[in-house]
Order: C-alpha cells, then sequence, then structure tokens
C-alpha cells in the first residue's frame, strides 16, 4: 500500500511539472476573464506595480497577484524591477494572436454588412416613385 501510495505521489508530482513546463496557457485564457481584461486596459497605458493594480479593484493584492500569474503565463506582460517594486506593462505584439484570430470573423461580418447595406439601399423608397 505504501508503494502505491509513493507512486501516485510520484506522478502527481511529475504530471504538474510537466504541464507547467509544456503546457503552456494561451492568450485566450488570459482574456477569458473580466478582471483579466480590465489588468490589460490598466497595463496598455503606463506601467504599474501589482499593488497599484489592487488599488483599482475590489479585491485582495493576492487576487490580482492570482491574474498577473496568468497574464505573465500567457506571456502578455513585460515586468521591470526598480528597486523592490515591480512594474508590469502590456506586451502589445502579443495581442496580435487575438487580431489574426478575429480576422476571420471580420471578413465575414463586412461582407454580411454590406450584402445588409445593398438590401437597405434597394428597400429605400426612390424620390420619383412617392
Amino acid at each position: 500500500m505504501r508503494n502505491q501510495s509513493v507512486a501516485l505521489t510520484f506522478a502527481t508530482d511529475w504530471l504538474l511539472k510537466f504541464k507547467s513546463i509544456f503546457m503552456k496557457r494561451d492568450i485566450f485564457q488570459a482574456i477569458a476573464d473580466p478582471t483579466r481584461r480590465a489588468i490589460l486596459v490598466l497595463i496598455a497605458s503606463q506601467a504599474m506595480t501589482p499593488n497599484a493594480l489592487a488599488e483599482q479593484f475590489h479585491s485582495t493584492r493576492q487576487a490580482v497577484s492570482k491574474h498577473i500569474k496568468v497574464l505573465n503565463e500567457c506571456d502578455l506582460l513585460d515586468e521591470e524591477k526598480v528597486g523592490r517594486e515591480i512594474y508590469y506593462q502590456l506586451k502589445i505584439d502579443k495581442m496580435k494572436e487575438i487580431d489574426q484570430w478575429l480576422e476571420q470573423f471580420r471578413k465575414q461580418w463586412e461582407s454580411r454588412f454590406s450584402q445588409l447595406d445593398q438590401i437597405l439601399i434597394n428597400l429605400k423608397p426612390k424620390k420619383n416613385e412617392k
């Protein structure tokens, strides 16, 4: 029984390490949460510390730190240490992944809006038909 317990513990530890090394989060996990999206908006304009970010929300610094951890794992943040403080800023180039993914839908939307425009033009009564 002891050997099974040791083996299970070893396997669990190995899987967790494997997951953290090879199973990187993607950017869509980062933006899935409204708090993380708000953090991204805040740090897009200026670098901020975790304490400064926590002041913007009705949550603890610890909760904000967990969100920062996810954003870091998604490679969306740059860190800069200034003295004892860490300032986080947005890696704006990483956001291109979202834009590229959305591009396929943007083309469909534009096509449908063009079709709608044409329908509305055809439905609009002409001045001499009144």
